[in-house]
């Protein structure tokens, strides 16, 4: 699996996070590129080109240490450790580094890319640095795992709308229990929107909630005039639709309990609702849920 655009743009924010949480002048990275290989792909604070593109095996040097065991490893002074492999020293030396830490990115106990942070002094690195280059690496985790969730998501989303009969309905479209699955997808969406980063990922996905909700839209009716809706009452709503109270709203959308009864009630009143099931009903009849 070769890294996106978005995954590259999110690597790059990690190193940053790791030159400044650790103090280390330069911090480099890449994710997989192949089933047991890392290229080096985001450089931050070097002074040459040595280091880009470089493919890393799973075993080999530092970095493939860290990747072979799925764990942080560094050494003090790269060029004499007996504790790596040295395929890399050529690289290493051209940029002048000495003391370099690894910190494997694993998502789902599968390692999916590697942060380094580096000095071009001889000398230990303390927790501290070992402790910010690790936070740095859960970050990048969690952006994946909020993208692959996304994919898979848009995936089922688009299988949905596209059904044998053209989508969901009248007809010889998906029958009620697909129905529920377009529902629940629809949901998860709406919940990952504001947690996806990559402004492009984040427009493909709300373009999708959007083409679901009109695939609701009952015979005859249209989304001429609208309820206009604020984006986070559609959340909301979407949460209790799948029926879940609004505790759990707000834990899956990080808001407050608080807030989330405030965009409901907002939702119910512009929707002319005067129960939670109302709303739904009245959302899904406007086009606004599926």
């Amino acid at each position: 699996m070769s890294a996106d655009g978005g995954e590259t743009v999110e690597m790059r924010a990690a190193l940053l996070r790791l030159r400044r949480g650790t103090g280390l002048p330069v911090a480099f990275g890449g994710l997989l590129d192949g089933p047991r290989q890392v290229r080096i792909g985001e450089l931050v604070g070097t002074g040459t080109r040595a280091l880009q593109g470089l493919a890393i095996s799973s075993g080999n040097g530092l970095g493939g240490k860290a990747v072979a065991l799925s764990r942080p490893c560094a050494v003090t002074d790269y060029h004499v450790s007996r504790h790596i492999s040295h395929e890399y020293d050529a690289a290493v030396a051209a940029e002048g580094l000495r003391s370099v830490l690894a910190v494997p990115v694993v998502v789902r106990r599968r390692v999916r890319g590697v942060l380094y942070g580096a000095l071009r002094a001889a000398q230990p690195l303390g927790d501290r640095a070992l402790s910010a280059a690790v936070a740095a690496a859960r970050d990048v985790e969690q952006a994946l795992v909020v993208r692959d969730e996304v994919r898979s998501l848009l995936a089922a989303a688009r299988e949905a709308v596209a059904g044998p009969g053209g989508g969901p309905g009248p007809g010889p479209g998906p029958g009620p229990e697909a129905w529920e699955q377009v529902r629940e997808a629809h949901g998860a969406l709406r919940a990952l929107a504001p947690r996806v980063t990559d402004a492009s990922l984040r427009a493909e996905l709300l373009a999708v909630c959007g083409r679901l909700e009109t695939a609701a839209l009952l015979p005859g009716h249209t989304r001429d005039r609208p309820v206009a809706l604020a984006p986070r009452e559609v959340d909301v709503l979407s949460c209790v639709a799948a029926g879940v109270t609004n505790a759990t709203a707000a834990e899956r959308l990080g808001l407050r309990p608080e807030t989330v009864k405030g965009y409901l009630r907002s939702a119910m009143r512009k929707l002319g609702a005067h129960t939670r099931l109302e709303a739904v009903v009245a959302a899904r009849r406007e086009g606004l849920l599926p």
